[in-house]
């Protein structure tokens, strides 16, 4: 095994592979910078070119532009809080806020470590288990992969923060709307509603460019600032890259875990990559001290994401190469490049071919590193971007979002579901619901009924006796009850101590809370699921259990979240009482009597918690405490304190309405003049930006997007009403 691993070696050293590799890792940075695109386009693309090639060199340029994209899809990520890829929607959730506290090239520097860090230790793991993990491989089945799959949804409550039951209610309605489409069971059209675009599933890069990247492109519309709104300190050195480097070095039993983490589950064929990064983010939280910074701008969150993004791509290489499962729809590209260039993956990768995998380990450690320096050496550049006005750089990042949803399926219901998870995600960031639950549930909800089905039919009721399916169950079962116990400890000591000091001590009752907005969309929630489940009843019972099931459980959840809307407990001290006084800088349905106490997400942990919140609205809380998300780790930065409630919401609605008004214009005219005439106007009348400078920037940026979009990856662009009136326009470039 060693001289295969120095021939593959010296086999990769040749300059023209290395040249080639180089080529490959920066296509595949490119890549992973654009929402929407990643691994599987760039091995689309590639793979024809690599037919006259040898297959160590076309497993260079393959390998080096697939290993990579998850490092570059980091930097959308922190900056405009747009994953590049699904992959990095976690990254989202501490390194966006950092950004926006200007230590853009902090969160660089440790997201580039962590990401070489995880590769590395991917390809080590690949060199290492695939002798040892043939039989472990073998053994897991449909009833060991089911309970996986529940114990990432047990991560939601992690994901929730202080909201547990908000959390399990939106990730429910992430399982229903992951469900939509036909049945694989039966054929069923499960709530299609008659929409030819939903017979194939809800695409999951429009939803979640919608849920997280709208919402924030729209709060950085509404402070009107850039990206980093913290300025730093008079005489505090600003933060660099190198910090960054040496907050991964000092969390490196971190990064070891989550890049294990990754790896292993990466070697499990049906664990996609966009559930991965959750569970090792829902990991570090839940192993991690002072977890409560998560979300505000921990490195943490960075180091642990990223680790695990990176190191998955050497375990997604296990079962491809050693058993010829690929682990995802990128394995399966490149199962199919391996067949072509006449290798057989499988046994005969570990004997015959030894060589081959050896060289596809060391095109792994190469690439990362290649990719890794690159990026390191032009972060300055990127965090520039930090500090554009937005009224350049707002128009720019939603024509890229545009474009790409649009790849998700290249059809207008892309744009569409772009538009309306817009809309809701930022509906639920202030009114503090969280969001990460509802991705993950629309990630593994498809999984998560095939397993299902298959393992019932294979094993019966006896799925839950397996051994695996037990150990597992009970770690899921540990990261749901372990919060509660670990409260109630914390409570019962609290209440043990306190009897000394029961004159000073708040007493609670139950209050009958008015009228606000958190209800409203609680009953809104409420009355879809309760539709939902009157338009399931009809169906066939292989086809109506799943959707029913998860029905029956976001009922439950929204009626639980419901009741602790209605009746808050109001913290009433002994000594003295807060005079009543409306806090006007609160969110609308947040408006509360300052003696009556906070938004109940901020009353519902311990009593102290609710005692700190009602001292802060007596104080005369801000906009920003007040639109602080309690349920949302990713939301605790807030809007500019300078706003009144009326501007914030006037703002947002308006740049909803620039977002439709985009949509519509391209519906008639195309998507690309659309584009351009969305990034002129927004960009000149909403943001005040010189005629000059508005045109020329969008003229560039529609150059660039066609080139790109058009002429590099071939897009066919959607039809448009104005090609329906005149045929003719649709000769000049396919455009319309």
């Amino acid at each position: 095994m060693l001289d295969a691993a120095l021939h593959a070696l010296t086999l990769i050293l040749d300059p023209l592979r290395l040249g080639i590799m180089l080529g490959g890792v920066l296509l595949g940075l490119a890549l992973g910078v654009v929402p929407g695109l990643g691994g599987i386009v760039g091995l689309a693309l590639l793979i024809p070119f690599t037919y006259h090639l040898d297959g160590y060199t076309a497993f260079a340029l393959l390998l080096g532009m697939a290993a990579v994209t998850t490092v570059s899809d980091f930097i959308p990520a922190v900056l405009f809080g747009v994953p590049g890829t699904v992959g990095a929607a976690a990254t989202v959730l501490d390194g966006h806020p950092l950004a926006k506290q200007g230590h853009a090239r902090r969160a660089f520097g440790a997201g580039y470590a962590s990401s070489l860090a995880g590769g590395i230790f991917g390809a080590l793991l690949l060199a290492l288990a695939i002798p040892v993990l043939r039989l472990i491989v073998l053994y897991i089945g449909s009833a060991e992969l089911l309970a996986m799959c529940i114990f990432g949804l047990s991560m939601v409550a992690t994901l929730s923060g202080k909201a547990p039951m908000k959390g399990l209610a939106v990730a429910s309605f992430g399982l229903m709307l992951s469900l939509i489409g036909s049945d694989p069971q039966t054929g069923t059209l499960r709530w299609t509603f008659g929409t030819l675009y939903l017979w194939d599933h809800l695409p999951i890069v429009p939803v979640t460019l919608g849920i997280f990247a709208l919402p924030e492109l729209a709060d950085m519309a509404i402070e009107r600032t850039g990206i980093a709104r913290a300025q730093p300190q008079p005489g505090v050195r600003a933060s660099t890259q190198w910090d960054g480097v040496m907050d991964a070095a000092r969390h490196w039993w971190l990064i070891l875990r989550c890049s294990g983490l990754g790896a292993l589950l990466g070697a499990v064929p049906g664990i996609g990559s966009a559930v991965i990064d959750w569970m090792a983010y829902g990991h570090a939280i839940r192993t991690e001290k002072n977890a409560e910074n998560f979300g505000k701008g921990d490195i943490r969150g960075v180091i642990a994401s990223e680790s695990s993004n990176n190191a998955k791509e050497g375990g997604h290489l296990i079962p491809t190469v050693a058993f010829g499962m690929p682990a995802g729809a990128s394995m399966a590209l490149l199962l199919s490049a391996f067949i072509m260039h006449g290798f057989t993956p499988g046994p005969e990768m570990l004997t015959k071919h030894l060589d081959v995998t050896y060289t596809i380990i060391w095109t792994l450690t190469i690439s990362h590193i290649m990719g890794a320096v690159i990026c390191l050496s032009s972060s300055s550049l990127f965090s520039r971007l930090a500090t554009v006005r937005v009224g350049i750089l707002i128009p720019l990042v939603v024509a890229i979002v545009y474009l790409g949803s649009f790849n998700a399926s290249q059809s207008w219901g892309d744009l569409c579901s772009l538009v309306l998870f817009g809309a809701v995600g930022w509906i639920m960031k202030r009114l503090n619901w969280p969001r990460p639950p509802l991705i993950l549930g629309l990630v593994l909800g498809s999984i998560f009924e095939r397993y299902y089905f298959i393992s019932h039919e294979i094993y019966g009721i006896g799925l839950f006796t397996r051994p695996v399916v037990i150990v597992i169950l009970l770690a899921a079962l540990w990261v749901v009850l372990g919060p509660t116990i670990k409260g109630l400890r914390k409570s019962w000591r609290t209440r043990s101590g306190a009897s000394s000091r029961a004159a000073l001590a708040p007493s609670f009752k139950l209050r009958l809370r008015g009228f606000d907005w958190q209800i409203v969309f609680t009953l809104i929630l409420t009355a879809l699921v309760i539709v939902a489940m009157t338009v399931a009843r009809d169906w066939a019972f292989a086809a109506s259990l799943m959707p029913m099931t998860c029905a029956a459980a976001a009922l439950v959840f929204c009626c639980i979240v419901l009741i602790e809307q209605l009746f808050t407990r109001e913290a009433v001290s002994v000594e003295t009482k807060a005079s009543p006084s409306f806090d006007t800088s609160a969110p609308m349905g947040e408006l509360a009597l300052a003696g009556a106490g906070a938004p109940f997400d901020a009353l519902q942990s311990q009593g102290d918690t609710a005692t700190n919140a009602m001292a802060k609205t007596h104080a005369g809380s801000t906009a920003s405490a007040a639109f602080g998300a309690h349920g949302d780790p990713s939301l605790h930065d807030g809007l500019a304190s300078s706003l009144d409630t009326r501007t914030i919401y006037l703002r947002g609605v308006r740049f909803f309405g620039w977002i439709a008004g985009a949509l519509g214009t391209a519906a008639v005219i195309g998507l690309l003049p659309g584009l351009l005439i969305f990034m002129l106007l927004v960009a000149r009348f909403e943001f005040g930006e010189r005629w000059r400078t508005s045109a020329v920037l969008s003229i560039a940026m529609t150059l660039a997007l066609w080139l790109v979009f058009g002429r590099i990856f071939s897009t066919p662009w959607p039809q448009a009403l104005i090609g329906d009136w005149w045929p003719a326009l649709r000769q000049l470039g396919g455009l319309v």
